[in-house]
């Protein structure tokens, strides 16, 4: 018998855990349909740790487009976050093709002479990149600002780390199979607690599905301490929509080279207005259709 265990991001507004679970297995429903299959288990054996509310209270009650200019500005002051914030911008630089001059076109009004100088200390600099990303996909900008705030604090805040953690233990409490589903920030606390703690507390994950994660990009891998194949875990397919910049690179032997290999779907078209919603990710029906398979198998 096998239990499924649903993995969030940064949690959703104005819903609670139980709203957000149903939504998660609408979208799946609406994929699975699209297959021409069903929910092959009840949905007592759907697991949603929720860790919504850790990352809902730093922001204050602020709107999340606010929240990620405050981070962004944040960094300023936080050698740490500035460092990842200059890394991830200038990934994105590269795998967008952004041009100086394309930078420069979308520099804010300068109060004084015009001096472009690239880095975290030069808010200027930082909001240009950011804005000529959202011209590429919109609200792509706010979702790194976001990731920036997300990781950083996941990964080196062990207030913030525990209390996530925490919450996703609880749905490893029953001896059963687990087929993990894991989304955005998901990805990076499930794939840590798989390799670090799943062998020795005796995980059994047939499969490991992570969509839209961040897992790949260079200034995120670098920060998790060496990267494997967690030994708990079977099968690992990952599948990201090209267009959605939280999961800027595939999971590849290049920027996730592990063995065995990730089996990657790399054409995914996710409805959202972001490219990284969820149920954009579970209503394609290859991916409904793997985690049914894995359920079933």
């Amino acid at each position: 018998m096998k239990e499924l265990i649903l993995i969030h991001g940064r949690s959703q507004q104005g819903k609670d855990s139980k709203a957000l679970k149903r939504a998660w297995i609408e979208a799946w429903g609406r994929g699975l349909a699209a297959a021409g299959l069903s929910l092959p288990i009840p949905e007592e054996r759907i697991r949603f740790p929720y860790y919504g509310d850790t990352l809902r209270d730093l922001l204050e009650g602020i709107s999340e487009a606010d929240a990620a200019k405050i981070i962004v500005r944040g960094a300023q002051e936080d050698d740490i976050a500035a460092g990842l914030l200059l890394a991830l911008l200038n990934e994105y630089i590269a795998a967008c093709g952004i041009g100086e001059d394309e930078i420069r076109r979308n520099l804010p009004p300068a109060a004084g002479p015009v001096v472009v100088e690239r880095g975290p200390q030069n808010w200027r600099w930082v909001h240009a990149v950011l804005r000529t990303i959202d011209q590429r996909v919109p609200g792509s900008g706010v979702l790194i600002g976001l990731l920036t705030s997300d990781v950083s604090l996941y990964l080196r805040n062990t207030n913030v780390r525990g209390a996530i953690n925490g919450g996703v233990l609880e749905a490893f409490d029953r001896p059963l199979d687990k087929v993990v589903v894991a989304h955005s920030l998901g990805t990076i606390v499930a794939y840590l607690l798989l390799r670090q703690v799943g062998s020795e507390a005796g995980w059994r994950v047939p499969a490991l599905i992570t969509l839209g994660s961040p897992l790949g990009i260079k200034a995120i891998r670098g920060r998790l301490g060496g990267v494997r194949h967690p030994d708990c875990v079977g099968r690992w397919f990952n599948a990201r929509d090209p267009r959605d910049v939280v999961a800027l690179y595939s999971l590849d032997e290049r920027n996730f080279g592990v063995v065995p290999a990730i089996e990657n779907k790399t054409d995914v078209h996710n409805r959202s207005s972001n490219r990284h919603g969820i149920e954009g990710y579970l209503e394609d029906p290859v991916i409904a259709s793997r985690i049914h398979g894995a359920l079933v198998g």
